[in-house]
């Protein structure tokens, strides 16, 4: 049966664009995300600049990239070349990871419109990875490569085109995470058993990660703190309290004052922090008779976090002040089960950490591992999902029952 050209394009999938500035990790998540799709990856540098440093010396002096007169052609140029390679791909029906600044495409405009007219009828997928300032000219610092001396698209407007919001702070493997999630690319539940289709008498949530992406959040505070005091954030044990974090690494004088000050930055640092796919709709599902959130945050920023991703806190609810020994201690989730008067046994936990599943599992609770902080193969979970959307929550008259969608 003959297919036609623009039935393999649209049944390809789109073609992805990862744009940010210079030292935001785009190339880096560009490469990762052309490897999971294998599809071929379109790096306007690598497309573009061996062929200008040849032709270098008939543009005058200076880099190609600060050229005066000759630099909007040279853009212009450039972006020309990526258009039409994408539009070749997608002629044979392959879609592409095409990765460059797209400093004006994503403004809109006659160089979006010509963007999204180089692969009609493939749609686009925009993702925009951006950061601090400061993370990224420390990135550029680091890497101290010539082309970064002659940026001029850097800094830039935020995208006005649709596009999902990456933070630099987020490692590769988060980030690629979240462009798969927004492809519709999620992995199937993975069950060992004894989760679905049984009746549990509640339902225990940690917040971070779980019911709240604030993943980029936490790393840009840390990042901050560990700047101001002086630890690197490879380093730090997450998933205890940040009382416990602070005096692994710093010891008993400067620790707590270390927690104060990320505890402060916590509080205040919400604005894109939101609920995770599915935990509106799962979390208010739950009477507050079978419900409970437990959190090795402090009680300012467990609220503060709640407020910003739309959910109300419920009235079971354990933070780092509540507890003498946080995850993985198995104290936080008994004393959640017992506040609630339910038998550990008889709870259903949901976490993104492992320090997190320990304490659930030493606590004699089952465990559903949700993605998006950690990989799959890190959660020692009796159900496995990507997103929470994935399940169903039904109540009865005995229980809480979970079934896959």
């Amino acid at each position: 049966m003959h297919t036609s050209c623009q039935e393999i394009a649209w049944n390809s999938g789109p073609h992805v664009v990862i744009a940010g500035v210079a030292g935001s990790g785009k190339s880096t998540l560009g490469a990762a995300v052309a490897r999971d799709l294998a599809a071929p990856l379109l790096d306007l540098d690598t497309l573009t600049a061996p062929l200008l440093d040849v032709l270098s010396p008939l543009l005058g002096s200076g880099h190609w990239n600060d050229s005066g007169d000759a630099a909007p052609l040279i853009r212009a140029g450039r972006y020309a070349v990526m258009r039409s390679v994408a539009g070749e791909l997608t002629s044979v029906g392959a879609r592409s990871v095409m990765v460059a600044p797209f400093t004006r495409e994503l403004q809109g405009g006659d160089e979006w419109a010509a963007l999204l007219e180089s692969v009609a009828p493939a749609p686009v997928v925009v993702v925009h990875v951006d950061g601090s300032e400061a993370l990224l000219a420390r990135r550029r610092a680091d890497r101290g490569l010539d082309r970064d001396r002659h940026r001029a698209d850097t800094p830039h407007s935020s995208p006005t085109v649709p596009h999902l919001r990456l933070d630099a702070s987020l490692t590769t493997a988060q980030q690629l995470f979240r462009v798969r999630r927004a492809l519709g690319l999620v992995s199937p539940p993975a069950e060992r058993g004894g989760v679905v289709g049984r009746t549990f008498d509640a339902m225990l949530f940690d917040l971070d990660g779980t019911l709240v992406d604030s993943t980029a959040a936490v790393a840009r505070c840390w990042a901050q703190v560990g700047d101001e005091y002086g630890f690197a954030v490879a380093d730090i044990a997450h998933g205890m309290t940040a009382a416990e974090s602070m005096a692994l690494l710093l010891g008993d004088v400067e620790g707590p004052a270390a927690a104060l000050r990320l505890g402060d930055l916590e509080t205040r640092d919400v604005a894109d922090v939101v609920p995770t796919p599915g935990a509106l709709e799962m979390f208010s599902a739950l009477p507050a008779s079978r419900v409970a959130i437990v959190t090795s945050g402090a009680p300012p920023v467990a609220h503060a976090r709640l407020a910003a991703a739309g959910l109300a806190a419920p009235t079971a609810m354990v933070t780092s002040a509540d507890v003498a020994h946080g995850k993985p201690d198995p104290e936080p989730y008994l004393l959640a089960a017992r506040t609630l008067g339910i038998d550990p046994s008889r709870c259903l936990v949901v976490e993104d950490a492992p320090a997190g599943v320990l304490s659930a599992r030493a606590a004699g609770c089952t465990v559903i591992g949700v993605g998006g902080t950690h990989d799959r193969a890190d959660l020692d979970a009796d159900l496995q999902v990507d997103t929470l959307d994935q399940l169903t929550v039904t109540l009865a008259e005995g229980g809480v029952t979970v079934s896959l969608r």
